[in-house]
């Protein structure tokens, strides 16, 4: 059965590029994007780590660990870091995990049927604090990963649980966000000293509480 949000994301423990790790203890308070690829020197990953070192600062910034996956050893990853590395003038920052025995890429249901029972898809886990599952993507092979968008999509999960409120379609960073409607008219002016404005009963909009 695959991983639904809200469901707790499955420990393990594995050996990555920078040593065994136990995944719940690692990402302790953290909050955490797993990301998975079918194999090393393969070239869109190859882009998508690099680009992953390049954000790791904004990872940080947001109290985000980032890990990800590929089927392969620990000693071919060391060498497709190499290369990635070096193709993508970067330093990679952050660990891989192998799994070649699919034990990981089982748990979290990243075997492609279609294409062999040996197949990780692209897939990516945002996990939170509390462990469960956030959000769940999986990519065709042919297409790189936004991670600018996964990083728009921390920030939304992060005021959503910090505030009460949601993001509105495209937003970005500093634009106004969403009153949920579990909050009461009288009690807006407490919760969000910025003011708002009441476009609909069920629509009502404020400033980005924290900035």
């Amino acid at each position: 059965m695959s991983l639904r949000l809200g469901d707790i994301a499955p420990d393990f423990t594995a050996e990555t590029s920078e040593g065994t790790i136990k995944f719940h203890e690692w990402l302790g308070s953290s909050w955490g994007v797993l990301f998975s690829h079918p194999a090393d020197f393969t070239p869109v990953c190859t882009t998508e780590l690099g680009t992953v070192a390049k954000l790791r600062a904004e990872f940080d910034k947001r109290n985000v660990k980032v890990v990800a996956l590929s089927t392969d050893s620990v000693t071919s990853h060391h060498e497709w870091i190499g290369d990635i590395n070096e193709t993508q003038k970067t330093h990679v920052n952050f660990p891989i995990i192998a799994d070649p025995a699919f034990k990981v890429s089982n748990l979290y249901d990243m075997i492609h049927p279609e294409v062999s029972d040996k197949t990780t898809v692209r897939s990516v886990f945002v996990i939170g604090p509390d462990k469960k599952v956030k959000l769940t993507i999986t990519y065709p092979a042919s297409t790189g990963r936004n991670f600018d968008e996964i990083i728009r999509v921390i920030d939304s999960l992060q005021l959503t649980a910090n505030y009460s409120v949601a993001t509105p379609a495209n937003w970005q960073h500093g634009e106004d966000v969403i009153i949920v409607t579990g909050v009461k008219d009288e009690d807006i002016a407490a919760k969000f000293p910025k003011g708002h404005t009441r476009i609909k009963p069920y629509l009502r909009t404020t400033p980005q509480p924290n900035i």
